[in-house]
């Protein structure tokens, strides 16, 4: 065992040291990476997969187009639409802003994230097709 008497003084620190005792970084340490996907085509791949499971689902849905915006345009109507539905373009529009800032999750997590963007598009497509969204894929809503 070592001991160090009371009466030492403290060590300097060598000069090429920096503030927490750490040498200098090397350029070979850089800024950390972008994240490898965004919010964005976390969105879009979540809308496509359960729009291509609803297309393969029902004949009446082959056909429609489903698109995402940021927002939807401004209304003079009570809140804020999660999607709009234009069956005479065979077009459902799901708008991304609300459906992720307005819809409060149980558990903050990827999956639950994902469940209820899925949720709105069998929520959108259901209203397309005037029937209940249980209807459309009943163990999608297990969840709920």
């Amino acid at each position: 065992m070592v001991r160090r008497r009371a009466t030492s003084t403290p060590r300097r620190r060598p000069s090429r040291h920096g503030r927490h005792g750490r040498e200098d970084r090397s350029p070979v340490v850089r800024p950390p990476l972008l994240p490898l996907e965004t919010r964005e085509e976390r969105f879009d791949f979540a809308v496509g997969t359960a729009a291509e499971f609803l297309r393969s689902a029902w004949p009446e849905l082959r056909e429609v187009r489903f698109e995402v915006a940021a927002m939807p345009p401004a209304s003079d109507g009570d809140g804020i639409p999660r999607w709009s539905v234009h069956t005479e373009h065979q077009l459902i529009v799901l708008y991304r802003l609300p459906i992720e800032r307005l819809s409060h999750l149980h558990r903050e997590d990827e999956l639950h994230r994902r469940m209820m963007i899925e949720g709105a598009v069998f929520r959108a497509a259901a209203e397309y097709l005037d029937r209940d969204p249980r209807d459309l894929g009943p163990e999608r809503f297990r969840y709920f």
